[in-house]
């Protein structure tokens, strides 16, 4: 039996794409807690997958240029725990900024809103921060539309310029735009009506 679990653990992690993040909840369908921590263990050992941190791994993306491996996502590491832990989250402060294209620089401290616990990790040289809000900012919203509402609110209220409107819009589609003016109708005026620019 055991030696079947490893058989279909190792087959569902073949058909993930190079570089996914996961952790034992990806393999629920297949064996128990246990289980699947032993075989992912085994898995390590072998070098077909690599160990972030207890309990999360990563199939390892290897680099000619560098001939190397590379490091996780962060982004991915980031939902990979947000499935462990059953969370709901969202980039806020840089993360978003850089998540929506509005900023070039890769944060080193990434920054997420989540309806969990306050939580900080330090993963090699990033360290990846999951800071609680209240419900009503992240619940009946999209990933998106969190993202762009954190963006704004972290530029500040009277602080965003023509080309960040212009950048912002610019990536999104028109149903996009839609769903994000409907979903961001209760949330802070000034934010809503900078939502409204984007979408004009």
């Amino acid at each position: 039996m055991r030696e079947k679990y490893q058989k279909e653990i190792q087959e569902k992690i073949e058909n993930f794409d190079d570089g996914y993040v996961f952790s034992t909840i990806d393999f629920v369908e297949i064996a128990g807690t246990d289980p699947t921590n032993k075989a992912l263990s085994r898995l390590n050992e072998l070098g077909v997958i690599r160990r972030i941190m207890q309990g999360v791994y990563y199939k390892p993306v290897y680099s000619k240029l560098l001939d190397e491996y590379s490091s996780p996502d962060i982004s991915k590491l980031a939902e990979a725990l947000a499935r462990k832990f059953n969370w709901t989250i969202a980039p806020a402060g840089e993360t978003a900024l850089n998540y929506l294209h509005m900023s070039t620089q890769v944060p080193n401290s990434w920054c997420y809103i989540s309806d969990g616990p306050y939580r900080k990790y330090e993963i090699e040289l990033h360290e990846i921060e999951f800071k609680h809000c209240a419900n009503k900012e992240i619940s009946g919203r999209s990933y998106l539309t969190i993202s762009i509402i954190q963006a704004i609110k972290y530029i500040g209220k009277g602080k965003i310029q023509k080309e960040d409107i212009e950048r912002l819009a610019s990536n999104l589609s028109d149903g996009d735009k839609s769903k994000i003016l409907e979903e961001a109708k209760t949330t802070t005026s000034w934010i809503y009506q900078t939502i409204k620019e984007v979408c004009a």
